[in-house]
């Protein structure tokens, strides 16, 4: 078990998170766990066997010192760390007249912010360790501008992250992913969509890309419904 290679992953108590939390530990990894939701994550955590496996570790990735101890967490509690999955986000309505300015404000510091102190928190580690795998989760709405989306913006800015991180380390064995996927079925909607991927679909995609051989770079994956075409 002490061999076993590790993931944090943000915004890990329901959603996306929660579900590559549980593919992460199928598939043989340990998981760190972030999100400012102790309860949830300390019960997802139990379910995946404990701190033996799974480490709860409150996180709320806006702010850069609960990023610095949630990567300490990880090394502290299981002695390595080989990725790490920016996946916390929100979302809000479209149309620039909708939302408060204090939703906008709350969503671009945790989609774009949180994803830039989460690379910042970990890159000196994989840095020192000469290797390490960065995932971010962005979204098909970060390759196409959809109407009066304000989320889109900061999923174009995570694609950005993702693109200028990977120029950054091409000196070193340092990978980067970007999750893109489009409607999926978890708490960001309000009421569920018809049709949409299911969190445990984007947890494959993690999977597979974590999975791959050290000299292989899944730069993205960009995944739809079978029904949405754009």
């Amino acid at each position: 078990m002490a061999d076993s290679p590790v993931i944090a992953i943000t915004g890990a108590s329901t959603g996306i998170g929660a579900a590559t939390a549980r593919a992460a530990v199928d598939a043989g990894w340990r998981v760190v766990l972030g999100a400012r939701s102790e309860d949830k994550l300390r019960a997802l955590a139990g379910e995946l066997g404990g701190d033996e496996r799974a480490l709860a570790v409150p996180c709320d990735v806006t702010d850069w010192g609960s990023q610095q101890a949630f990567v300490r967490a990880a090394l502290d509690g299981h002695g390595r760390l080989d990725a790490f999955f920016a996946n916390a986000g929100f979302g809000a309505k479209r149309g620039f007249l909708e939302e408060s300015v204090e939703h906008w404000k709350a969503m671009i510091d945790t989609n774009v912010l949180g994803v830039a102190l989460s690379i910042r928190a970990v890159l000196g580690h994989f840095r020192a360790q000469g290797r390490g795998h960065m995932l971010i989760t962005s979204s098909v709405a970060g390759r196409r501008a959809l109407p009066g989306s304000l989320y889109a913006a900061t999923k174009f800015a995570a694609t950005a992250m993702g693109e200028a991180l990977r120029a950054e380390v091409a000196d070193a064995d340092i990978r980067v992913t970007l999750i893109e996927p489009g409607m999926v079925d978890t708490p960001f909607f309000e009421s569920a969509p018809s049709g949409a991927l299911e969190a445990e679909d984007v947890a494959r995609a993690v999977v597979y890309a974590l999975s791959q051989p050290p000299h292989v770079d899944v730069n993205e994956i960009l995944m739809r419904p079978v029904r949405q075409a754009v």
